[in-house]
C-alpha cells in the first residue's frame, strides 16, 4: 500500500502499484464488447476540458478542480449507464454528450453499462423501487445499450479549427498533427464481467467494512426515499456501494480516474472516491457531475405524453425525434444547442443574434438543434430519413407522396385501418370525423372554410369532396390533415 505521505503527491497513475484485494483479481480476464481506438493523443497544450464544459453549462460540481489542470491524455473518464430498459433515453444523452467533449480533448471516454447493477435498480431521483427485470430481459437490454452507445460515440464529430459554417473555432488542442491524433479514444464495458466472480461474503469483508452507514444514510438520494411513504429495501441501499465498487476496480485495474454523471448521481460518485480513497489509500480519482436536462419551467426535458423520448430509432423514428427538438420553445433552444450539440459557441451566438433581428424566420434555430442532435443520435442516414419525412409529411408540400413515406411516420402519429369500400366515394367530411381526426361534420366544415384540412398534403376548399380511387395513394393509405400538426394516417384493407 503507499503511504499517507506517498498518497499526497501519488498521482492518477497509482493504481499500477500492486495492492492486495480479494476483489481485484488481476487474472479476470475483461471481455470488451465493443472499442474505438484512436492515434496517440498529442501533449500539446490544450484548452482545459472542465473549462469547456462549464462553458456550454454541462457542470454541476467536481470533487476537485486538478481536473482543470488535466492535460490531454491524463484521464480516463467513465459514465455509467443501466440496462433498464431497450434503449437509452433523451436524459442519457447528456452523459454521451460528455463523454464525447472528453474524447474531442483528447482524453479516453468508457461506457459503463451496468449489466450487474441493473439487477439491482439505482434509486437515485425515484420515489418507488424499480420492478425487478429478469436476467433474460437485463441481457437483452445490456446488448441493445451497447450496440446504440457504440454508434453514437463513434459519430463525435473532430474537433477542427473550422466550424461547419466557416467561422473559426477554437482549436480544443493546439497541434499541428492532423485531427485524428487530437481525438481520445473509447471503449465500452459492462460490470457484470467481474460482478458474477464475486460473492457476498468477499463484498462485506473488502469493501463493507470500509463503508459507514452513517455517511450512507446521509445521501441525498437515501434521505428522500427513508422519508417516503415506501421506504427503501436493502438492495437498493447498498447500489452507492456497487457502482463506488465498479469505479474502485476500474480505478486499480484500468486506469480510470474520472467518474462523470448526472447532478443526482453526486452520492454514488463520492462513495466510489471515498472508497478508492479508504480501501487503496490513494488519491487521483475525482468525480463531476452535470445538470440535469430540464425545461425553463423546471421539468425534465424529454418526458412527453407518450412516455420517454428514446434514442434508439427502434423505439422512436428518426422522424420523431427531429420533430421533439423541432418543437423546442425559443426561450430554451439556444441553452439546448449548447448542451446538446458540438457547434462553436461563437455560432451559437450568432444563432442567438439571429433570432433578435427583423425578418427571423422562426424556428430556423430549433431546425438547426433538431438536425445537429438527429444527426449525432441517428447518423446522416436518419438525418435524411427524419427531413425527408417532415417535408413530405408537410401540409401544401410538393413533394410527391408515396405509401412507403406514409407508412415510415404511421407509429408516430394517430392511424386506423378501413375498409376499401368505407374509404372510396365516401365524402371526406364524414372520413374526418369516422376516423377520429376532428370531433364534429361542423368543426371539419369550420375547418376547411378556413383552409385547413388537407388530403394527401393537398389542401381540401370544398365540403362536398369525394374520396377517389386517385386519392387512395398506391392503393393502400390516406393522410389527412388538421392544420400542420394534427395528422391521420388511414389504411386501406
Amino acid at each position: 500500500m503507499a503511504t499517507a505521505a506517498m498518497a499526497a503527491v501519488a498521482s492518477s497513475r497509482a493504481f499500477l502499484r500492486p495492492h492486495r484485494l480479494l476483489l481485484l483479481p488481476h487474472t479476470h480476464p475483461l471481455r470488451r464488447r465493443f472499442s474505438a481506438t484512436a492515434a496517440p493523443v498529442s501533449t500539446a497544450a490544450s484548452a482545459g476540458v472542465v473549462d469547456v464544459l462549464r462553458e456550454r453549462g454541462l457542470v454541476e460540481a467536481t470533487t476537485s478542480e486538478a481536473l482543470a489542470a488535466a492535460r490531454p491524455g491524463e484521464l480516463k473518464v467513465y459514465c455509467g449507464f443501466d440496462p433498464t430498459a431497450e434503449s437509452l433515453h433523451l436524459g442519457n444523452l447528456l452523459g454521451l454528450v460528455a463523454l464525447s467533449w472528453f474524447r474531442r480533448c483528447g482524453h479516453t471516454a468508457v461506457a459503463l453499462v451496468g449489466g450487474a447493477t441493473g439487477r439491482v435498480g439505482d434509486p437515485s431521483g425515484k420515489s418507488a423501487e424499480r420492478p425487478e427485470l429478469d436476467v433474460a430481459a437485463v441481457e437483452a437490454n445490456s446488448d441493445a445499450i451497447r450496440s446504440l452507445v457504440a454508434q453514437i460515440l463513434s459519430r463525435v464529430p473532430e474537433p477542427a479549427h473550422h466550424s461547419q459554417s466557416g467561422k473559426n473555432e477554437q482549436p480544443l488542442v493546439n497541434s499541428a498533427a492532423d485531427s485524428s491524433a487530437r481525438m481520445g479514444s473509447f471503449v465500452i464495458l459492462d460490470n457484470y464481467d467481474w460482478w458474477k466472480d464475486i460473492t457476498l461474503l468477499d463484498f462485506l469483508k473488502e469493501v463493507g467494512r470500509f463503508a459507514r452507514v452513517g455517511t450512507m444514510i446521509a445521501k441525498e438520494s437515501v434521505k428522500k426515499r427513508l422519508a417516503s411513504e415506501d421506504g427503501m429495501s436493502y438492495t437498493e441501499f447498498t447500489y452507492q456501494l456497487l457502482q463506488g465498487y465498479d469505479f474502485l476496480h476500474m480505478f486499480k485495474n484500468m486506469g480510470v480516474n474520472v467518474q462523470i454523471g448526472g447532478s443526482d448521481q453526486w452520492g454514488n460518485i463520492t462513495a466510489g472516491t471515498e472508497l478508492i480513497r479508504k480501501i487503496l489509500q490513494v488519491e487521483g480519482a475525482h468525480g463531476l457531475t452535470f445538470p440535469l436536462l430540464l425545461k425553463s419551467d423546471g421539468t425534465k426535458f424529454g418526458k412527453t405524453e407518450d412516455g420517454a423520448i428514446w434514442l434508439s430509432s427502434k423505439m422512436l423514428s428518426p422522424y420523431k425525434f427531429y420533430q421533439y427538438f423541432f418543437a423546442v420553445p425559443d426561450i430554451d433552444v439556444i441553452r439546448f444547442i449548447k448542451i446538446l450539440t458540438f457547434l462553436s459557441l461563437d455560432e451559437i451566438q450568432e444563432l442567438e443574434e439571429s433570432m433578435k433581428k427583423p425578418g427571423y424566420v422562426p424556428n430556423t434555430v430549433q431546425k438547426r438543434l433538431a438536425e445537429e442532435v438527429t444527426r449525432f443520435v441517428h447518423g446522416e442516414e436518419g438525418l435524411v430519413e427524419a427531413l425527408k419525412a417532415t417535408e413530405a409529411l408537410r401540409p401544401g408540400a410538393q413533394t410527391q407522396l408515396d405509401a412507403q413515406t406514409i407508412e415510415g411516420i404511421a407509429d408516430d402519429v394517430p392511424s386506423c385501418s378501413l375498409a376499401y369500400d368505407q374509404v372510396l366515394n365516401s365524402p371526406l367530411v364524414d372520413l374526418a370525423v369516422s376516423t377520429g381526426l376532428l370531433a364534429s361534420k361542423s368543426a371539419v366544415k369550420r375547418l376547411i372554410k378556413q383552409g385547413g384540412l388537407y388530403l394527401n398534403n393537398i389542401r381540401i376548399d370544398s365540403e362536398d369532396k369525394l374520396v377517389e380511387e386517385g386519392d387512395i395513394v398506391d392503393g393502400k393509405v390516406l393522410l389527412l390533415s388538421a392544420g400542420k400538426k394534427n395528422k391521420m394516417v388511414v389504411r386501406i384493407s
